[in-house]
């Protein structure tokens, strides 16, 4: 019997009632499904707090509830194994693709991958094999590294030659499991004295590792800072770009509060047919719920574009 006839003809009775409310449910679920954006855009926790308060899997429903599709959150390899499968679970069901977590212990202040020093490498790549199984807890695809501070005794040359070395070996670890360390290049205002800068410069990595598990992560907000030409920029290492974050400068809030032309960015990477997740690791730039919801607006209006 065709579903319609049976639906049709089972109308009055209990079964049907039950029918009924299933497709009722469902509807409601539709309904709550939100806006549709063009692109990936990944909030983190506590950006919506204020609507649904400090439960990390209230927020993450809220986030799908809004339309977005994807998650990050630099913290995730801190947290209680527990709850990462929790969290694991509540994203896959409501369809919200996991992004970067940070997968290693940043030195803000001294040298460690740029040093050269065999024990600061060795403890590097034992986070990135914890960090494999944080990975594969949470169905993550990507990690974030930040290479750590400049070292002032080294030429320039040999410290890149130290970092590319770590790499590599990181590489070996993550390219069995089909996951990518990306490296972020960082602004000299916010982070100063940090190697990894400018997008050139980790371009240049990239290539000399050569591994599908190092690749680019893009902040544009840092770069914005630092080397400005955005598009340009995006343009000459798009091959090696495997993330990207997003904030609006000055004030490192969400796009439509600063300078960047957020409109005509996203549209670059949509055309370019980016896939991936574009992180939004930036603040609000009201307090409360109005400034939660004006989060939201700023995405739904600088992803108009097609």
């Amino acid at each position: 019997m065709k579903r319609r006839s049976f639906i049709q003809k089972s109308a009055l009775t209990g079964g049907a009632l039950s029918l009924g409310g299933a497709l009722s449910f469902a509807s409601k679920k539709q309904s709550k499904m939100g806006h549709k954006f063009n692109l990936k855009y990944a909030p983190h926790l506590g950006m919506f707090k204020n609507h649904v308060g400090a439960d990390p899997i209230a927020q993450l429903n809220f986030m799908a509830d809004q339309g977005f599709t994807a998650f990050e959150d630099n913290g995730m390899r801190g947290r209680e194994i527990h709850l990462q499968e929790k969290m694991a679970k509540t994203m896959q069901s409501r369809g919200l693709e996991m992004g970067v977590f940070v997968a290693h212990e940043i030195y803000w202040k001294e040298p460690n991958l740029a040093s050269g020093n065999l024990d600061m490498r060795k403890e590097f790549l034992d986070y990135i094999k914890a960090s494999v199984e944080v990975a594969k807890r949470v169905n993550a695809k990507w990690m974030t590294v930040v290479p750590g501070h400049v070292d002032l005794r080294l030429s320039m040359g040999y410290q890149t030659a130290h970092v590319v070395e770590s790499l590599k070996q990181a590489s070996a670890i993550l390219e069995p499991h089909g996951l990518t360390m990306v490296l972020e290049p960082l602004n000299f205002r916010d982070h100063p004295g940090l190697f990894l800068t400018e997008s050139p410069q980790a371009y240049e990595i990239c290539k000399a590792v050569d591994s599908p598990s190092c690749k680019i992560l893009f902040d544009i907000y840092h770069q914005q800072i630092q080397e400005g030409n955005l598009i340009p920029n995006m343009k000459s290492s798009w091959d090696e770009i495997a993330y990207i974050q997003i904030g609006d400068n000055p004030g490192r809030k969400e796009p439509t509060t600063g300078e960047i032309n957020y409109n005509n960015v996203f549209k670059f990477i949509h055309k370019k047919g980016y896939d991936g997740v574009l992180g939004m690791e930036h603040g609000n730039s009201k307090p409360d719920k109005e400034g939660e919801q004006a989060v939201i607006d700023a995405y739904k209006k600088v992803d108009n574009f097609t």
